[in-house]
């Protein structure tokens, strides 16, 4: 099958509203999974009693069962229980959940990083707990967690196709749909594989430009 250039620019207006949606979930995910992390490696760290055995045993559950299985759950199971989304959030929801569960890992491993000499610092100047973790050992843990959570961040870029099973028109979404429709597998491949390349070079260059920035004031 030869190459159809007439037929790709044909599609180009949907596989643009696709790249576009992917776009929107992926960036809405990242932030929210890292929010996650955040809050997650905290509460791990700080030992909380009831919080902290359910964030491992949350950990734990989305980091052994797959993540396709999640979504469906998500999308076709909670209305089950009286929560209906849309084809968005749940694809959103599915995202965030998934590499929250990871970002939390990597920053409780960015936080066993950070000096124990800075916390017994921060505990002689009278600091509580909350507030080490808050102005020290979060931001130190970030800068050195850092390659960790880009490799869940482009990690979850790339799963952000598996939002296409539940029907959102995503990129991925997109090509299948033309593939089915049409047979034209050779171009829509071809789309999906630069789509998700570029994506992921750019957020790898986006990710290196914030660890430039977050380095420089400690270079001379």
């Amino acid at each position: 099958m030869e190459f159809d250039l007439d037929y790709l620019v044909q599609q180009l207006p949907a596989l643009r509203a696709g790249l576009l949606l992917t776009m929107q979930v992926s960036a809405i995910a990242i932030l929210l999974s890292v929010v996650v992390g955040l809050l997650g490696a905290s509460a791990r760290v700080l030992r909380l009693p009831l919080l902290s055995p359910l964030i491992a045993a949350y950990v734990e559950f989305i980091r052994n069962t797959p993540l396709l299985v999640q979504l469906f759950f998500i999308f076709f199971g909670l209305p089950s229980f009286g929560l209906t989304l849309s084809l968005f959030w749940s694809g959103v929801l599915a995202l965030t959940l998934w590499a929250g569960a990871f970002q939390v890992e990597n920053v409780r491993g960015g936080l066993a990083a950070v000096s124990p000499g800075l916390g017994e610092a921060a505990r002689a100047l009278g600091l509580t707990r909350w507030q080490y973790l808050r102005l020290v050992g979060l931001p130190l843990a970030v800068r050195s967690g850092l390659p960790a959570m880009l490799n869940t961040g482009v990690s979850l870029v790339k799963n952000s196709a598996y939002v296409s099973a539940i029907g959102l028109q995503d990129l991925a979404g997109v090509a299948f749909d033309r593939i089915a429709s049409d047979f034209r597998a050779f171009e829509m491949l071809a789309v999906l594989l630069v789509g998700y390349l570029a994506l992921v070079l750019s957020l790898s260059a986006a990710v290196r430009l914030l660890e430039h920035r977050l380095q420089a004031p400690f270079r001379r």
